[in-house]
């Protein structure tokens, strides 16, 4: 399997392709990486170096890739944190040249935005990039539930809502749609819920809230939902395993900040809990 992922780097810590990258190749997935900035660390420590790339320099490294002639050979395109509009356009040209070269290939988009505890982080623009341009083009994506409420224009409180909100995504597009650190009136206290629908079905996986969220989960489970979708053809088993992995890696991280993804690595190919989902209103 090769997937080209066009996200942030950072020299420390695990986010963008700094945790998708390694967590698909332990998985024995080849990772085509185009890094769209080079940060110090995650800006969530509020003090960072480096800079963010121009739109131009990812489509001299997608077109560098294209002249080596593999793109048939490339079977997803992964996108998370869009730093701004015009690097989000060359994210959708890249897609565009995946899919010229192979019809089949799948292009799964992380539509960050932000989340509960930060509101809304990303630059003026992005939202309405990701709605009206990237899902349309998706034929997976990932929300967080706070990112889905902004998507759809309105919160969910129940978890009738939540399904119905991700009804209103799948009519925009996307055939998969996986939306994480989903919060309710039903969800128990001191948990969280993790949801996936294909359309036709609705699955739910529920785990305990462990201590600490941890910078670049919501990278590393995208990651992972899309390969295990490639590779089985569900989102029902997709959800298992990227659940049950970053669960683990999680526990393994002991309320760091930052994941132990080296450290719990085993946790990618083999979790220590595995989480079996149930389907909703089945």
């Amino acid at each position: 399997m090769n997937i080209l992922s066009i996200q942030s780097h950072v020299a420390y810590g695990h986010v963008g392709n700094s945790a998708a990258v390694f967590a698909l190749q332990r998985l024995g997935c080849e990772v085509w990486p185009v890094h769209t900035v080079q940060f110090s660390n995650h800006t969530g420590y509020g003090g960072w170096k480096g800079e963010v790339f121009a739109a131009g320099m990812i489509d001299a490294v997608v077109e560098g890739i294209v002249e080596r002639g593999v793109l048939a050979n490339c079977d997803g395109v992964l996108s998370g944190y869009v730093g701004s509009v015009e690097i989000g356009a060359a994210i959708l040209r890249a897609v565009g040249q995946v899919k010229a070269a192979n019809p089949g290939a799948v292009y799964c988009s992380d539509p960050v935005i932000g989340n509960r505890r930060r509101g809304v982080f990303v630059q003026k623009g992005v939202p309405e990039f990701f709605r009206e341009r990237a899902i349309p083009l998706a034929q997976i994506v990932t929300p967080n539930h706070f990112e889905l409420d902004r998507l759809i224009g309105d919160d969910s409180v129940e978890m009738a809502q939540v399904v119905a909100a991700i009804g209103l995504l799948h009519a925009r597009g996307p055939g998969a749609i996986l939306v994480t650190s989903v919060e309710v009136n039903e969800t128990p206290p001191n948990h969280l819920d993790v949801v996936a629908s294909d359309g036709a079905a609705q699955y739910l996986v529920r785990t305990p809230k462990l201590a600490a969220p941890g910078n670049g989960a919501g990278d590393i489970i995208a990651a992972l939902f899309l390969y295990h979708y490639l590779r089985s053809g569900g989102v029902a088993e997709a959800l298992a395993w990227a659940t049950s992995s970053v669960f683990g890696l999680l526990k393994r991280s002991g309320g760091e900040a930052e994941i132990a993804l080296v450290a719990g690595q085993d946790e990618l190919v083999a979790p220590s809990q595995m989480f079996v989902p149930q389907r909703i209103g089945g």
